[in-house]
């Protein structure tokens, strides 16, 4: 079993379309800041630095910090295959490939409130088995989660306030965010623009 997952960029398997997760983050970037100047940090992650996550699965108990995209070669397709071994379904061991659009949701919340601290994903993929079984036992489950498509994540910070955390992937405008104050977590996923608590 994997305990530390801390590999360096691969030019294996690119996507064969690297501008466009440029133009998507961009895009991604722009809608949290509205029509005023883009902020200098999120401009430059963006288009000029290398993406990488960082992040802590108390789950497992792994660290992850890993490159998945560069301006060279776009997403790299190994990567994020390491990504989503990080976001496995826990309860059973499942894989699924995950959406980079949710990994670049999380990249930019990085980017904003958490630089260089790992965020903590209480909650990454989910097998079809798994999310029924959550579904009986709390209602709050939805049975056509996001979870399933490796289209969402639970996030919270380890010493900042989830309300921050909230208020910034809100601003992102891109996919659903949930708030769970009492749980100390909120919910981002790639499906389309929502918001609920």
């Amino acid at each position: 079993m994997r305990t530390d997952v801390a590999l360096q960029p691969s030019n294996n398997k690119k996507d064969s379309q690297p501008e466009l997760g440029r133009r998507g983050f961009l895009k991604l970037a722009a809608g949290s800041l509205g029509a005023l100047a883009l902020a200098p940090a999120l401009l430059e992650a963006a288009v000029r630095r290398d993406r990488y996550l960082l992040f802590y699965n108390p789950n497992t108990g792994e660290s992850v910090r890993q490159v998945y995209w560069t301006p060279r070669d776009g997403y790299i397709h190994e990567a994020i295959g390491e990504l989503s071994w990080g976001l496995r379904d826990h309860h059973n061991g499942e894989v699924k490939q995950f959406d980079p659009n949710v990994l670049d949701q999380l990249y930019a919340l990085q980017v904003q409130i958490n630089p260089g601290r790992p965020i903590h994903v209480i909650s990454g993929y989910r097998s079809p088995s798994t999310n029924r079984m959550l579904c009986e036992s709390n209602r709050r489950v939805a049975r056509n989660s996001y979870h399933i498509q490796a289209m969402a994540l639970d996030i919270r910070l380890p010493d900042g306030r989830i309300s921050d955390l909230y208020q910034v992937a809100r601003s992102l405008g891109a996919g659903g965010v949930g708030y769970y104050p009492r749980s100390n977590f909120i919910h981002v996923d790639s499906g389309p623009v929502r918001y609920w608590s």
